[in-house]
This record gives C-alpha cells, structure tokens and sequence, in this order.
C-alpha cells in the first residue's frame, strides 16, 4: 500500500503561478517588440528629416515661388504684379544682352575649370608621393580657401592693372606691350578665370588627394615590378581609380562656374554690367543687374530659371563625358 506524500495544493499552486505570469507577461512583450518594430522603421526617416524640412522651406519653396515670379511683370519698387505668362522667357529667348552674358558665362568657365582640373590632378598627384614637410604643403591649398574673396579680387584687380600691375610688369620684360584686362574680353576672361583658378585648384587636389590615398598600393607595386614607369601607372592606374572623384569634382565645377558672380563683380570694382561693353558680364550678373537695379523682377527671375536649365544641361554633358571616356580607357 503506497502513500501519496505530495502536497495536495501543489498542482494548484502551479497552476496559480502560471495564472498569475502569463497574463501580464504576453502582452509587456507585444508592446515592446511594436515598439522597436517602430523604431527600427521611423527612426530613419526622423534623422534625415531636419535635412528635407529646411530643403523645403529654404530650397523647394523659393524655386518654385520663382517659377511663379517669372510667369508676372514683377516690380518691387512700384509693387506692380501683372500677370504675363511666359512672355518673360519670350523676350529672353530674343535679349542680346542674355545671350552675351551667356557666351561670357561659358567662355570663363572652359577657361577656368579645364585647367583647373587638370592642375589639381597633377598638384595631388605630387603630394601624394614621399615629401618633406608634406602636411605644410597640404594645409597651404586650404590657404587660398579661407582668404576672403573681396581680398582675393582686390590683389587679382591690382596684379592685372594695365598701367602698374604685375603681370604688365613682367610682359615687359619679355618686350610684351601692357595689355587692358579689363577692356577687351579675351584677357578679362583670362584674369577672372586666373583668379579662380588660384582659389579652386586646391580644394580639387585636397579632394583628389583623398581619393589617391585609398587606391591599393599593390597595384602599384605590382605596376612597377612589371616594368611601368611612374607616368604610366599615374594614367593607368591613378586615373581609372579617379573617375568617380573626377565626375564629382566635374559636376560640382560645372554648378559653380556656370554661377560665377563674385570674381567679374570685384574685378570690374563693383560693376555689374562688366565693362563698357559688358565683356565679362555672367548670366548671374545679367540676373542681378535686371531684377534688382533695373527692377525687373519677374525677369530676373525668368534668367535664373534659364541659367538653372543651363546648369543641368551641362552637368549631364560633362557627366556622359566623363563618363564615357573613362569606359573608353
């Protein structure tokens, strides 16, 4: 004969226990994983979201409160607002005055940026190697950078002066007459594309320098065991490897020359029709001049969306080119 010596309320302790757990358990974990569900899927969207509400009220609201601009005869000083359609960009099509400004706009920037690039990719392409005092002259391109550029123009106006400037100076030692920067447009693009060249190119070979130091050494080891001389690893391995740095130092080239304003307005002391017969005269001094001196503001703001197409237009040319000539090489 056997004698149960369990507990008789052990089950029903158990059983109490579970009562008592489970219920509140199941639903403290429901919350919880719904919660880092959300989390997981809104915080994302919450980090990038000061970005995109700034862009909207300080970049998408202007550009299309210009849109609207430039469909109205639009004057500040009277408050005249007349609707006109796009009879602004009519008239704008048939402006000599736009289309000059825009050959002087083109003009500089092939002037300024071709070199430029250029020169950055052989300037980084030297600090790149083995030097002495190689971070002093690495912190020397950011020097141009940080100058202000009212000073820069001042220095630029007084080098490219036509009767004491330095640059005359040195002509005539060669027996070259002192030339009129300012008076004739090819030497006025030559000073302003100088002037920017002397600004931009190191920031350019900062940024190509960056993207020189990340490509494997080994290829360049291997390059050199092969019997490759240094200029033929620079366009056969340096080159190939910087066609995305290049794109990126293209585009963004192309967005700031094609608005180039500062550099003509200093050089011409504050002119901004750019000279007697506006030779250097960019579309974004063409833009200022007509809608704040001239007080056209509907069509000022019918040039700026004119100079925003020339903009995209070349970004995908230089793009394709790019592009395309690096899948060529």
């Amino acid at each position: 004969m056997s004698v149960d010596v369990r507990p008789a309320s052990s089950g029903r302790n158990r059983a109490g226990r579970a009562q008592r757990s489970a219920p509140p358990g199941a639903p403290r974990r429901g919350w919880r994983t719904r919660l880092a569900r959300l989390d997981m899927r809104a915080s994302p969207y919450l980090f990038i979201s000061p970005f995109y509400i700034v862009f909207l009220i300080f970049g998408a609201f202007p550009l299309v409160f210009t849109v609207w601009v430039s469909l109205h005869d639009w004057e500040l000083a009277s408050g005249l607002r007349e609707f006109t359609g796009l009879q602004n960009y009519r008239e704008l099509l048939g402006d000599e005055a736009f289309w000059r400004s825009v050959v002087n706009t083109i003009g500089i920037f092939f002037m300024s940026t071709v070199p430029q690039l250029l020169l950055a990719l052989w300037v980084a392409n030297l600090l790149n190697r083995r030097l002495r005092a190689s971070t002093f002259y690495r912190i020397g391109m950011v020097a141009p950078m940080v100058t202000s550029t009212a000073a820069v123009a001042i220095v630029f106006a007084q080098l490219f002066a036509r009767d004491y400037g330095m640059v005359n100076w040195l002509l005539g030692q060669v027996g070259v007459d002192p030339i009129d920067w300012q008076a004739s447009r090819g030497w006025s693009w030559v000073a302003i594309s100088a002037m920017v060249d002397w600004r931009w190119t190191g920031y350019n070979a900062l940024i190509y320098l960056a993207a020189m130091q990340a490509i494997p050494k080994d290829l360049y080891e291997a390059a050199a065991i092969d019997g490759a001389s240094r200029v033929r690893q620079f366009w056969q391995i340096t080159v190939p490897m910087l066609r995305p740095t290049i794109l990126f130092t293209v585009i963004i080239s192309t967005i700031g020359g094609l608005q180039l304003f500062t550099e003509p307005v200093l050089f011409g002391s504050g002119r901004m029709d750019g000279g007697p017969v506006h030779q250097y005269q960019t579309v974004a001094m063409y833009m200022f001049d007509n809608a704040f001196r001239s007080d056209a503001y509907g069509y000022g703001a019918a040039i700026a969306w004119m100079l925003f197409l020339m903009i995209i237009v070349f970004s995908l040319l230089n793009f394709l080119f790019v592009r395309r000539a690096g899948g060529a090489r």
